[in-house]
């Protein structure tokens, strides 16, 4: 398999997996997708094996919430269940009642947690709850998450294709999760616009999802 082949293809976590532990990659079972995906992609251009985080990857000792989630508790051993999920949501709206959630928080929330622990700062519940606050009140569109393929799809496609639905958006992806391309919405134009004439200025004309048979 060559990078491009890799990249061009959609691989589900387990897939990746399976694959990591085929080349000897540490501790694959507790990679993330993205983790994963890094390392393989490494592999593959250079040959070389290397661990693709420095976070923490032991899920030995007691949980936090086994030890009842407060907002002076410190993060020590953080899962990202339902019940972690319903404490921040709670005290976030305790704190800011007017807050509404917004798309992608999250995976970006789960990620600043993880980069400032690795940093050596020492973060309590309340810490997580504050920056879960800001993250939804801010105004700023979220930079694209570098593998988020299915998250950016949906972004790009949403964007340009006026008046899309999600559905329709998610329908798409599919198909194109099917093609041998990137995994673009780029790509995903091209795909549907090969053998149309070209418009005025030369290029194909671009389709909308929903028109389509």
């Amino acid at each position: 398999m060559t990078l491009i082949e890799f990249d061009n293809g959609y691989w589900y976590a387990t897939e990746l997996k399976e694959f990591a532990e085929a080349i000897g990659i540490p501790s694959a079972a507790k990679l993330r997708k993205d983790e994963l995906e890094k390392a393989i992609k490494l592999y593959l251009a250079t040959g070389k094996i290397e661990n693709p985080t420095k976070r923490s990857l032991s899920t030995s000792g007691v949980k936090d919430v086994e030890l009842g989630l407060r907002l002076d508790l410190p993060v020590v051993l953080y899962t990202n269940d339902k019940e972690t999920k319903d404490f921040l949501e709670r005290e976030a709206q305790r704190l800011v009642p007017s807050m509404k959630r917004k798309s992608g928080v999250r995976y970006r929330l789960n990620r600043w947690r993880e980069e400032e622990l690795m940093r050596g700062i020492k973060l309590t519940y309340e810490d997580l709850v504050r920056e879960y606050v800001r993250l939804n009140e801010t105004t700023e569109p979220f930079a694209k998450i570098p593998h988020g393929r299915f998250i950016n799809f949906v972004s790009d496609f949403m964007a340009a294709e006026k008046g899309a639905t999600r559905e329709e958006a998610t329908r798409a992806w599919k198909k194109l999760k099917e093609l041998d391309v990137p995994k673009t919405y780029r790509s995903w134009v091209t795909s549907q616009n090969a053998g149309q004439p070209a418009g005025a200025d030369g290029r194909a004309p671009r389709l909308r999802s929903g028109s389509r048979r």
